[in-house]
């Protein structure tokens, strides 16, 4: 096992894992993200709220505010009747695809031995 500390980050720093984990530890993150990478399309609020069933209104409002505050979709408001705004992930939010897929295959790798 290699014991390079040197990465870690030094005494009352943050830490990058920690803040990566609090990104897409909600219930419903990476849910959301997955269907943004899928679609990479600009998406209607209601669609995405039905393809990611059954999230409230309430917490894919919150969701989607975290994710836009951190650069990963994009919000765009059309001036019509009704209002219309859609979603669509970023360069920065394709960029985890990678980091999700390896998790996502660790998991399925791992599963039976993490049964406790």
């Amino acid at each position: 096992m290699n014991n390079n500390f040197s990465t870690l980050p030094e005494a009352g720093q943050s830490c990058p894992m920690v803040s990566f984990v609090n990104l897409i530890s909600g219930k419903w993150a990476i849910p959301i993200l997955y269907r943004l990478m899928v679609i990479d399309a600009p998406v209607r609020f209601s669609d995405l709220q039905r393809a990611v069933r059954p999230i409230t209104q309430k917490e894919l409002t919150r969701q989607l505010r975290q994710f836009e505050s951190r650069k990963l979709l994009t919000r765009q408001v059309f001036a019509e009747v009704p209002p219309r705004v859609e979603y669509q992930i970023t360069e920065l939010g394709k960029s985890l695809r990678p980091t999700l897929d390896s998790l996502a295959h660790w998991m399925r790798e791992n599963s039976g031995e993490l049964e406790g």
